[in-house]
Formats: C-alpha cells, structure tokens, sequence
C-alpha cells in the first residue's frame, strides 16, 4: 500500500527524519517514489521486528487494506467507463484525449497521470499487439483510488504505437491500480480475453457498452470455471 511519511513513521513510533534517514541509507525496505512510499505491510512487520522495533498500523491507514483485494475486470471496466471516437495522430495526443476525458480524475490528478503515461510509453510501447494496447503507469498516483479503474479508449483512427507486431493499435485499455499484485492480476484475465482472436474482431466494431460489459462477463465466466 502506499503511505506518507509520516503513517510510515507513525507505524514504526520513530520520528520522521530518522525514518527518512533510514530510507536514504537504504535500511528500511520501503519503496520510494514521486507520489509516495509504497509498502508491504508484512515486509515492514517482519523487519521491525528483526530490529526489536514496535509496528502497528494507524487507523487512519486500516482502511486501505482493499489494495490487496483481487477484484475482476468487469467492475474495474465499469468504473472506468467507456470513451469513443478518441481524436489523436499519434501516442501522445491519443493519450492526451483520453485522460481529459476521465470524469473520476481531478484536474491536478489528469496532469499527472498523462505525464506517468508518457514515461512509461517512452520506457517501452505498452502496444501487445493485435491492435491493442494498455497504457499504464509505472507508479500510483498521488490521489489514491479506492479501486483499481480500466478505462476502455476507443480511438477514431489506429495509430503507430510501436507495437511488438507492428499493428496500429485501434483501442486502448488504460489500467490504474494501486498494488502491483492487482495490477499483474487484471492484467492476467485481460490477456485470456485478447488471445481469442473473435474478442479482437469484436473490439473492432466499437461495441456498445451493454454488449461490451456482456462480452467480458462472459470471459470471466470461462475464467472462473477454469480456475475453480
């Protein structure tokens, strides 16, 4: 999950510059990044108590243990919503049109994520192919969402993504969540959907969102059955 400073202080009852201290010297084993410190609780228990050190979570924190909740694409479909006709030559401006029109961002919160998109597409072309491609940051948000968001892009035109096949990509899927672990997670049942070569052709006709929702409730149904 990802804590501030302070909570992260607060858990181990030590002040905040020892604990930043701490984190520079590479003592503490907390991940560091733009928007936060991300932490695994049980890592974090384990090594203060290795150190003789007190650990308990603040319950301003408890909370945010839905971070650690495996939860199926529909719902996370759902919440994102889905955009069509998005305007855009080329990665950046195809982007850009689709985090504008994310409702759920605040305004601060829409410039961020399109820069951490940016990055992430300079750092590799999240294009797999097929025409598809699912943008994602490399690190959370500083607005923390209550649930992991897929926001289904539908573009007016394919462009060059720099996919691994070389395909324009027609349709983005664009992922937020909070937990690597529910990331790899969606990220696992989306690509059973993308295999079936009928789902890509689907995608193609720009579905309504009844039909759309009904598709992917039907994979998670195949993908439920399998599992169990």
């Amino acid at each position: 999950m990802k804590l501030t400073i302070n909570e992260v202080a607060k858990c181990l009852r030590l002040p905040v510059n020892t604990v930043e201290r701490w984190i520079r010297q590479g003592r503490i084993p907390i991940q560091k990044t733009r928007s936060g410190y991300i932490v695994n609780e049980s890592t974090l228990k384990k090594w203060a108590a290795m150190y003789r050190l007190p650990f308990s979570m603040p319950e301003k924190v408890k909370f945010q243990g839905y971070e650690e909740k495996l939860e199926n694409l529909l719902p996370a479909m759902k919440r994102g919503g889905i955009l069509y006709d998005l305007k855009g030559d080329d990665v950046e401006r195809a982007l850009k049109s689709a985090v504008e029109q994310m409702s759920f961002l605040s305004k601060t919160s829409k410039k961020e994520l399109y820069q951490l998109l940016l990055e992430r597409e300079r750092l590799i072309s999240t294009g797999i192919g097929k025409g598809v491609a699912i943008p994602h940051p490399r690190d959370p948000l500083s607005d923390t969402l209550k649930s992991p968001v897929i926001s289904t892009c539908f573009l007016e035109k394919p462009i060059d993504f720099g996919a691994v096949d070389d395909k324009p990509v027609f349709v983005m899927f664009i992922l937020l969540s909070q937990s690597t672990k529910i990331h790899l997670h969606l990220l696992s049942r989306f690509s059973f959907c993308v295999r079936d070569n009928l789902f890509v052709e689907f995608l193609k006709t720009s579905p309504d969102e009844a039909s759309f929702f009904a598709k992917i409730a039907d994979f998670e149904r195949q993908l439920d059955r399998a599992e169990t």
